[in-house]
């Protein structure tokens, strides 16, 4: 706790006034209370006597908490606390406010048959709180005779009906000094021009602060540097906010980040405008005239590349780049996380992050890079905070422990549930010997055997629906994310597949291994509808070499299988599903070294392309449905 007693009221308090002595201009006509304060460089009153306080005390009919009992000691009341109270109360003014505002009835409105009991404390503070505002600008202080702490201190709320907020809590009648102290320098670090400079010890120290904050960020204190920066910010010192920000969002923060007074400096745009306008591009409803004021002052040059790269993130074609030997780190990166390598790609930012060049003395690490549809996904906030405790720019410091690795390798994860249990069928192909880029012409025919740029799951699955107007039972063609598969293997993944024809299904292993190996599991053990079933086929140069299926309870099967893959190990007993679904999965992971990517899978982007059909022809006397929309 804090010790509120020991601290120097008189100090601070003549610091104050001072401060907002100097901030006046000269000329300007001032009530005569404000021209004595200014003359006498006190904002204050005389320090009330202990008899006066004990009768303000007995009066009330309770001992007045520890830290506002000291104040009135210094100063019988305050001028001016903060920019919206201009006369805060003394011995003779402080009053138990007894809803003189009628403003618990309307707390109490807003409040249903689900509010508790502290929620309707929160509404009664208007009943039982006393009023420390005097003058004001419809801006209340009260003071909470049941929120008390161990020190006997009582918590202060200020409330404006325009600031369209609830109250506002400070823990005592020191904290909420300070924060009043804060907010005058916050609006008048932000006046207009034509007044005076505002400049003073406090001001200095601060900005000394934010200096040491942002050498202490590049050499990885991060957490010191932040708290440095948010201090400063509420003050309103320049610089803190962009630069806070920035530590922010690689936190993964994006609420109100907008890297304040540099996202308009041309040295800096390239950096920061891309994310800024990610964060825009992500709440797809949002106006984008909103844009032009997060970029106000900025020159129209400026804002028509803002919009220009707000057009290339909706397309999913922003690339990000970067200067030297950092920026040759992030196209090996976008090779690697575009084929599902996420975590290698990860690992390739980071160990050149040391050699990374900053665009100017206030840019605190690369950013751009989260707006790339690529590298974007890249970000979680461990990763986030790895990067920021990571030494840079020259600067001196010892660098982390690696942040963990998000994919677990092996297939076992994807019988997992994933968040929301969406994922309980899957099909996939593992070619063995060939690129990721090589799959749709052993899988796919014509125009389909072309690579799409690199989307999310989503984009993929609900992109093409938008214009298709014929839907068809006769074919299976799968939409299926390529990538690499561990050492000398490529993936086609398919996440959300048709339902499973056992009579009409084809396998496309032998297509797929024309000239090598290709294996094909299908899943639906854990399916939300229909009987469970597995597949499971493997061929060798064109040629299916073994294969089962499980489905209806019963076993088909083709081949020799080996041992390791014998489904009469898995099939026999009455076992969970998941586990095995688990087994089946370790067991092909363990037979051909192949892995899929978690992560790039679940979050990133990555190439698809739409296969031949996974059912053959329906033959004399089969039926299917085709259905025309529009």
């Amino acid at each position: 706790m804090t010790d509120t007693t020991a601290f120097d009221w008189r100090s601070f308090l003549l610091r104050w006034s001072g401060e907002w002595a100097d901030s006046l201009p000269d000329g300007e006509t001032r009530g005569e209370d404000d021209e004595t304060a200014r003359r006498a460089r006190w904002l204050g009153f005389p320090p009330a006597s202990e008899e006066r306080i004990a009768g303000m005390e007995e009066r009330l009919g309770r001992r007045m908490p520890p830290s506002y009992r000291e104040f009135l000691k210094v100063s019988d009341g305050w001028r001016r606390a903060g920019g919206f109270v201009r006369l805060l109360a003394g011995t003779g003014d402080a009053r138990w406010h007894n809803d003189a505002s009628g403003l618990a009835v309307t707390f109490e409105g807003y409040l249903d048959e689900n509010a508790g009991p502290e929620e309707w404390r929160e509404a009664d503070l208007w009943r039982r709180g006393l009023q420390l505002d005097v003058e004001s600008d419809i801006t209340y202080v009260l003071m909470d005779p049941d929120d008390v702490d161990e020190d006997g201190e009582w918590a202060v709320y200020t409330w404006a009906s325009w600031l369209a907020a609830p109250p506002k809590r400070h823990a005592n009648f020191l904290e909420f000094m300070r924060a009043m102290h804060r907010q005058f320098h916050s609006l008048e670090a932000h006046s207009g021009d034509g007044e005076p400079e505002f400049a003073n010890d406090t001001t200095r120290d601060l900005d000394a602060q934010v200096e040491e904050a942002r050498l202490e960020a590049l050499r990885g204190g991060w957490e010191r540097a932040a708290k440095a920066l948010d201090e400063a910010k509420e003050y309103g010192r320049p610089r803190a906010a962009g630069l806070g920000d920035q530590i922010r969002r690689l936190l993964g923060q994006t609420y109100m980040v907008r890297f304040e007074g540099l996202v308009t400096d041309p040295r800096y745009a390239p950096e920061l405008l891309p994310p800024l306008v990610a964060e825009h591009a992500a709440h797809r409803y949002r106006d984008d005239s909103t844009l032009r004021f997060h970029l106000r002052g900025a020159e129209e040059e400026l804002v028509t590349l803002a919009y220009a790269i707000l057009e290339e993130v909706r397309r999913g074609t922003y690339r990000y780049t970067a200067a030297g030997p950092f920026g040759e780190a992030v196209e090996r990166a976008r090779e690697l996380a575009r084929w599902g390598d996420t975590d290698g790609a990860w690992r390739t930012l980071i160990d050149a992050l040391p050699l990374w060049e900053p665009l100017g003395p206030d840019h605190l690490a690369p950013l751009g890079w989260v707006a790339d549809p690529v590298l974007g996904p890249l970000l979680t906030p461990e990763r986030g905070r790895e990067l920021l405790s990571t030494p840079r720019s020259g600067q001196p410091g010892e660098a982390p422990g690696p942040a963990a690795a998000l994919d677990p390798g092996g297939l076992a994860w994807l019988a997992e549930p994933d968040p929301g249990n969406h994922r309980t069928s899957y099909r996939f192909v593992l070619v063995e010997g060939v690129e990721p880029e090589e799959l749709p012409g052993r899988l796919a025919d014509g125009d389909d055997a072309a690579l799409s740029r690199p989307m999310t799951f989503w984009e993929a699955r609900h992109g093409p629906l938008r214009d298709k107007r014929e839907f068809s039972s006769y074919d299976d063609r799968a939409l299926m994310a390529v990538g690499r598969a561990g050492p000398g293997w490529s993936f086609a993944f398919d996440g959300d597949p048709a339902p499973f024809g056992r009579q009409r299904f084809v396998s496309p292993a032998a297509g797929a291994g024309a000239g090598t190996r290709a294996v094909v599991v299908w899943s639906g053990l854990r399916a939300w509808y229909g009987e469970p079933f597995f597949h499971l086929s493997v061929a060798r140069d064109g040629a299916e070499q073994y294969a089962f299926t499980y489905a209806d309870g019963e076993v088909e099967q083709s081949g020799e299988i080996p041992r390791a893959l014998d489904p009469s190990r898995f099939f026999a007993g009455q076992e969970d599903a998941a586990e095995v679904e688990r087994s089946l999965l370790e067991a092909v992971a363990g037979e051909f070294g192949a892995s899929l990517p978690r992560h790039a899978l679940m979050n990133g982007r990555l190439h698809t392309f739409t296969t031949r059909s996974w059912t053959r022809p329906p033959r004399d006397g089969e039926t299917y449905a085709v259905i025309q929309i529009g």
